[in-house]
This record gives structure tokens, sequence and C-alpha cells, in this order.
């Protein structure tokens, strides 16, 4: 089984996420044991609602369960700042063309969120800034075309 990299902050939405649903367990149960007495369950749109509700919910809460038995947690804000682009860094970049300077934190896959910054480790930007060192240029093939970037700070946080 391999491990999957997670920052520490995604390792805390999703044990937030788990025990959000694990809270809404025996609510969905009670729906459905009020929905019990309303007689016949074939006809029965409540009581279909909710086991479709539970069957949701417990997909989810095996599927968060799966990912933090997986998960490597990873902290860079306790490694030594080498200045090399890792997993979890945050990475500075000026675009050579345009001088125009974007951050970006890469991140695992669940953790993504391209308008806040984080970008997956598996993305074409992350995956040709894996390994570089600050101050070096890199050129990245983006769904756009091709990029040239300076890597202008690497931060470990």
């Amino acid at each position: 089984m391999d491990k999957v990299p997670m920052t520490v902050r995604g390792e805390k939405m999703l044990r937030e996420e788990l025990e959000t649903l694990m809270k809404r367990r025996p609510i969905i149960s009670q729906a459905i044991g009020e929905a019990r007495e309303l007689g016949d369950l074939k006809e029965n749109a409540e009581y279909h609602a909710a086991r479709e509700e539970q069957g949701i919910c417990e997909a989810q809460i095996r599927d968060i369960e799966y990912k933090l038995s997986v998960a490597q947690v990873i902290d860079v804000s306790k490694m030594e700042n080498t200045g090399k682009v890792i997993f979890g860094t945050t990475v500075t970049l000026i675009d050579v063309d345009t001088e125009e300077e974007v951050q970006y934190q890469i991140v695992g896959d669940d953790e993504a969120d391209i308008k806040a910054g984080r970008i997956s480790v598996n993305s074409p930007i992350a995956r040709g800034l894996i390994g570089k060192m600050q101050d070096d240029e890199v050129m990245i093939v983006t769904p756009g075309g091709q990029r040239e970037f300076e890597i202008a700070e690497v931060a470990y946080i």
C-alpha cells in the first residue's frame, strides 16, 4: 500500500470532515426510524431518501478513513529550508516573459485549490518545480503552452 503525501492542514481538514459525518450518522438513523413508522416501505419516499443519504454518508466516511490510513503527513515547517522545492513548500515564481509574480503551495490532490494558491503535487506546474532550487529558471509545459519561470523564493512554512 503506497503512502499518499498530505500536509498537516490537509489532514486536519479531513479529520474535521470525518467528525462532521460521524455526527450525522445518528441523525440519519433517527430519520430512517421515523420514516419506517409511517408505514409501507415500498412507497415511502422519506424512507428511501433517508436510506440513500445513509449510503452516501457511509461511503464518504469509508473514503476519508482510507485516505487517512494511507496518508503520509509532511510538515515542512519542521524541516531545514535548503531552498529545494519539495512537497508542502510554498514557491514564489516570476514569469520571465511578463514579470508577473505568483505563489503556490504544493499540496496533495484532495487539498488542491488553485484560487487559494494550492496546487496538486501531480499538476504540470508542481511536477516541473519539484526538485528544483531557489533562483533556478524552469521551463514548464502547462495546458496553456510552455512558460518560463524563475523560482524567486522557496518557503518551508
